[in-house]
């Protein structure tokens, strides 16, 4: 059975001034995935989330989204998506109920099924104890599923999700996440943005990375990690002298060694023999260590490793 596509962006490009803000892109998301669209800040996302969704004019390329033209007065294909934005956008005057229904009714003319709706959003993001709370009494936590409530509870058949876990507690993250997840599962499409790698490697299926306006990787987790020139990153814990230290970085086998405080951290070439390596080198060289382990490369890697380190 062939997939169906959400989303196909083709072309894009759209220039500020002197600045090329996204520079001719493809994308193509399938309905049904959790697609992780990322990329240092001034990349570009915001405005291709702006582009599609018809909040900015682009100069030039198409937008089409379950298989009609993105415009701005397509009022059907709008009131399929659902939209989540970094800042929490709700009304401080109305209540935590009155607020998801006020937004469910945007889309949703039958008065009844706003109701029913407005219930069902309510208990999907566990605020049942807080509809007749006001947003300034509501933790960050709770805002950003009160946030959330507003965004899907017409029921949306794409969601974009703009950095939706900043600054709230662990079990608030793991809610929303979960969240995210059910919405999946219940047939949404997803598109979200973060700087939390972890987080992209727990929900997405496919991930694009966005710099200077263009895709610069595009793949799984799986596909993108096995694209980079990487290996394992080894940790030893161990009393070393320099002496050794500096035997180690001359021997030109690894990409990076660093030694601070007792612990050697050593990254590996991709497809080398770097941990039995290592250990063989340290027993020659009568280091005991106390505790050695590794981990494989992960999604931070591969942006740092394609985007650089330096801050933007």
């Amino acid at each position: 059975m062939e997939e169906k596509t959400a989303v196909d962006i083709r072309g894009l490009y759209k220039q500020y001034g002197n600045l090329v803000a996204v520079n001719g892109i493809d994308l193509k998301i399938k309905e049904g995935e959790v697609f992780g669209l990322l990329g240092p800040n001034g990349s570009g996302k915001s405005t291709i989330i702006n582009c599609l969704l018809s909040l900015v004019r682009y100069d030039r390329g198409t937008i089409n989204i379950f298989g009609s033209t993105m415009k701005e007065s397509e009022v059907a294909i709008k009131r399929k998506i659902g939209v989540i934005m970094q800042e929490v956008a709700v009304f401080e005057e109305l209540t935590v109920y009155e607020n998801i229904e006020y937004f469910c009714s945007l889309y949703v003319k039958d008065r009844k099924k706003v109701k029913d709706l407005t219930e069902d959003a309510i208990s999907f993001v566990s605020l049942e104890d807080f509809k007749i709370f006001y947003p300034q009494k509501l933790s960050g936590g709770l805002l950003r599923r009160l946030n959330i409530a507003c965004g899907i509870a017409h029921r949306p058949k794409l969601i974009i999700l703009d950095e939706p876990t900043v600054a709230v507690d662990p079990q608030s993250r793991n809610k929303i996440l979960k969240g995210i997840q059910k919405l999946n599962e219940q047939g949404a499409t997803i598109i979200y943005t973060t700087h939390y790698m972890e987080e992209v490697e727990q929900i997405c299926n496919n991930i694009a990375i966005i710099d200077k306006g263009n895709v610069v990787a595009l793949g799984t987790k799986k596909t993108l990690t096995d694209s980079i020139n990487m290996g394992e990153t080894i940790v030893v814990e161990a009393q070393i002298n320099h002496a050794v230290i500096n035997k180690l970085k001359s021997s030109g086998k690894y990409r990076s060694i660093e030694y601070f405080d007792n612990v050697l951290k050593v990254k590996a070439k991709k497809e080398s023999n770097s941990f039995i390596g290592l250990i063989d080198f340290l027993q020659q060289n009568n280091v005991a260590f106390h505790k050695i382990y590794f981990d494989m490369p992960t999604l931070n890697d591969v942006f740092l490793e394609i985007t650089g380190k330096e801050l933007r």
